[in-house]
Protein backbone atom coordinates (compact mmCIF):
# COMPACT_ATOMS: atom_id res chain seq x y z
CA UNK A 1 0.00 0.00 0.00
CA UNK A 2 1.29 3.44 -0.95
CA UNK A 3 0.15 6.62 0.78
CA UNK A 4 0.18 9.87 -1.16
CA UNK A 5 -0.76 13.44 -0.34
CA UNK A 6 -3.71 14.94 -2.21
CA UNK A 7 -5.31 18.36 -2.28
CA UNK A 8 -9.13 18.44 -2.18
CA UNK A 9 -11.37 21.49 -2.64
CA UNK A 10 -13.36 22.19 0.57
CA UNK A 11 -14.31 25.78 -0.30
CA UNK A 12 -18.08 25.14 -0.34
CA UNK A 13 -17.92 23.56 3.12
CA UNK A 14 -16.09 26.41 4.88
CA UNK A 15 -18.13 28.77 7.08
CA UNK A 16 -17.01 32.22 8.26
CA UNK A 17 -18.07 33.72 11.60
CA UNK A 18 -17.60 37.41 12.42
CA UNK A 19 -15.77 37.80 15.73
CA UNK A 20 -13.63 40.56 17.26
CA UNK A 21 -12.83 42.37 14.02
CA UNK A 22 -11.95 39.25 12.06
CA UNK A 23 -13.67 36.41 10.26
CA UNK A 24 -13.00 33.01 11.82
CA UNK A 25 -13.07 30.15 9.31
CA UNK A 26 -14.56 26.77 10.22
CA UNK A 27 -14.81 23.38 8.55
CA UNK A 28 -17.75 21.74 10.30
CA UNK A 29 -17.01 22.61 13.96
CA UNK A 30 -13.23 22.86 13.65
CA UNK A 31 -11.61 26.29 13.41
CA UNK A 32 -9.22 26.20 10.46
CA UNK A 33 -8.10 29.83 10.14
CA UNK A 34 -9.09 33.46 10.19
CA UNK A 35 -9.19 36.59 8.01
CA UNK A 36 -8.04 39.85 9.62
CA UNK A 37 -10.28 42.79 8.76
CA UNK A 38 -8.79 46.27 8.40
CA UNK A 39 -9.65 49.01 10.91
CA UNK A 40 -12.89 50.75 9.94
CA UNK A 41 -14.14 47.95 7.69
CA UNK A 42 -17.75 48.05 6.53
CA UNK A 43 -20.19 45.25 5.80
CA UNK A 44 -22.92 45.55 3.16
CA UNK A 45 -26.03 43.51 3.99
CA UNK A 46 -29.09 42.61 1.92
CA UNK A 47 -32.53 44.01 2.74
CA UNK A 48 -33.92 42.67 6.06
CA UNK A 49 -30.42 42.16 7.52
CA UNK A 50 -28.18 44.47 9.53
CA UNK A 51 -25.02 44.42 11.60
CA UNK A 52 -24.56 46.05 14.99
CA UNK A 53 -21.48 45.73 17.22
CA UNK A 54 -20.13 42.77 15.21
CA UNK A 55 -23.41 40.84 15.38
CA UNK A 56 -25.63 40.08 12.39
CA UNK A 57 -29.41 40.46 12.72
CA UNK A 58 -32.33 39.50 10.49
CA UNK A 59 -35.56 41.53 10.55
CA UNK A 60 -38.57 39.20 10.65
CA UNK A 61 -42.31 39.50 11.25
CA UNK A 62 -43.61 37.38 14.11
CA UNK A 63 -46.94 36.75 15.79
CA UNK A 64 -47.11 38.51 19.13
CA UNK A 65 -49.83 36.30 20.68
CA UNK A 66 -49.82 33.06 18.63
CA UNK A 67 -52.46 31.27 20.74
CA UNK A 68 -54.99 34.11 20.88
CA UNK A 69 -58.52 33.16 19.81
CA UNK A 70 -60.24 35.09 17.05
CA UNK A 71 -63.72 34.34 18.42
CA UNK A 72 -65.18 34.28 21.91
CA UNK A 73 -65.45 30.51 22.45
CA UNK A 74 -65.70 28.47 25.62
CA UNK A 75 -63.29 25.67 26.59
CA UNK A 76 -65.33 23.07 24.71
CA UNK A 77 -65.04 24.98 21.45
CA UNK A 78 -68.66 26.22 21.42
CA UNK A 79 -69.11 29.75 20.18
Amino acid sequence: MVLKQQKIDITDRVVGKLKNGEIELYLENEKIGNIQLPEGFSIQMDHHYETDQQKIYQHVTTTEHPHAKYTDCDEGGWC
